[in-house]
């Protein structure tokens, strides 16, 4: 089949979605913070701070991380339209700016983002105690390899590239804070300032049930959970057996755990146990351990084992529900693994565009508010299960399904006596919730 190619002088998108980004966003006052900046050899600019975050704030909601994309849409007057930008800045504009203004944005933008998740509903996990909404820390590392960046180094998964920490709260994933940090930066480093930064950002969104702070392994240290139990906040954090015995650990199981045989050849034992470690003023308290810890001496395939295997799993936590509540929650923090997959390769965000390493962090900053617009509009979507196609009814909705079913919605755009409208194919099937989520935001 043959097709004429032809040219015409209709508006067309291929971005509507960014109509439910632009509107989110008008909802968070940044524009008044960013523009109170000062920066050096800015003294009157021709474009404000504001508009140079929207406009790059709208390249990371459709996916895109260079600065050289937004030459795509100067143009485009859909796009100032939606993001209510003024003037769009080229890419040399864009680029010096961030630069100059590096490190100087981020504040701004992280109590925006408070804002923005105070929007949002937050979904707890249940409990036989009550109900604890999720607060994930992990270490994620960027491969930034081949390249001369600043702060670029060997992580410990053996690439080269940066260690940003996370946080994540709920059981939707919205991103509370983030860090770049250098790639040689052990996980540990920095993080009980950043723990307290992010609970003071929590205490700025609409959270009212209890906080549970889940970390794995490489945060073990007696820092973060004396901090935890300090401010009154749940927790579990994965022991880092380190020098430990696994034989002792039997040992301790077989006296305070429950047996459990769920096939020949292994035994599982699950309980908890009580030390006493050091508040950091000269006293002892009482923390509480959970242990699950496993003996093999059949494997599942049948092969006999001569000396039997163990394998030990610890945790602190500050929880008093059943010692299988707890694991079973800790477990729930692997989810997280799909939130770092999401910002890195649906939204492209792990090859960071600039040499500088400050730039990176405001790059990082802003990528994480345009992380949470589009989780926003995912769930908002999710709730009008009964207009949109079978395929979008689940849990919880991934960015990339996002970004390829709302943001690049093709539309006409058309202007007529100082209104702007919006045409969409009627046989669109999102058409309907589409309607229906930007009444609602």
């Amino acid at each position: 089949m043959k097709f004429i190619i032809q040219a015409g002088r209709e508006a067309l998108e291929s971005n509507g979605g960014l109509v439910l980004a632009g509107k989110i966003f008008a909802g968070l006052d940044l524009d008044r913070r960013v523009n109170a900046v000062k920066i050096d050899g800015v003294l009157e600019p021709k474009i404000t701070n504001g508009d140079v975050v929207r406009s790059y704030f709208g390249l990371l909601v459709l996916g895109r991380t260079a600065y050289e994309d937004i030459e795509l849409y100067r143009a485009n007057g859909f796009f100032r339209r939606a993001l209510g930008i003024r003037r769009v800045p080229s890419a040399e504009t864009l680029r010096q700016r961030m630069d100059r203004a590096a490190g100087r944005f981020d504040i701004a933008i992280k109590e925006a983002n408070a804002v923005l998740l105070g929007g949002a509903a937050l979904t707890p996990v249940k409990t036989e105690l009550g109900e604890y909404l999720p607060l994930d820390v992990d270490v994620s590392p960027f491969d930034n390899s081949k390249t001369h960046k600043e702060g670029v180094g060997r992580t410990y998964k053996g690439m080269d590239g940066y260690a940003p920490n996370f946080a994540y709260v709920g059981a939707e994933g919205y991103l509370l804070n983030c860090e770049l940090r250098p790639g040689t930066q052990h996980c540990q480093k920095g993080t009980p300032e950043f723990l307290a930064e992010t609970f003071a950002l929590l205490g700025k969104t609409n959270v009212s049930c209890s906080v549970l702070l889940r970390m794995d392994a490489g945060n073990d240290a007696a820092e973060n959970v004396r901090q935890c139990r300090q401010e009154g906040r749940a927790y579990i954090i994965k022991r880092n057996l380190r020098r430990e015995s696994l034989e002792d650990w039997l040992a301790v199981a077989k006296i305070y755990g429950a047996a459990a045989q769920p096939r020949p050849g292994k035994i599982v034992y699950i309980g908890s146990c009580t030390r006493f470690m050091d508040d950091g003023h000269g006293s002892l308290e009482p923390w509480r351990i959970v242990f699950e810890v496993t003996v093999r001496t059949i494997k599942a395939n049948g092969e006999q084992l001569l000396l039997p295997e163990i394998e030990a799993d610890t945790y602190w936590t500050g929880l008093e529900e059943y010692a299988e509540t707890v694991i079973e929650l800790y477990h729930g923090h692997g989810t997280s693994e799909q939130f770092h997959s999401e910002l890195k390769s649906d939204m492209g965000v792990e090859r960071l565009p600039s040499g500088k390493f400050k730039t990176n962090a405001t790059v990082l900053q802003a990528a994480m508010m345009a992380f949470n617009t589009l989780r926003r509009i995912g769930q908002g979507i999710l709730a009008l299960a009964e207009i949109v196609p079978q395929q979008a009814r689940s849990r919880r909705r991934r960015l990339r399904s996002v970004l390829q079913d709302i943001m690049y919605l093709a539309c006409k755009y058309v202007q007529r006596s100082h209104r702007h409208f919006l045409k969409f194919n009627c046989a669109c099937p999102w058409l309907r919730a589409f309607e229906v989520l930007y009444a609602r935001l």
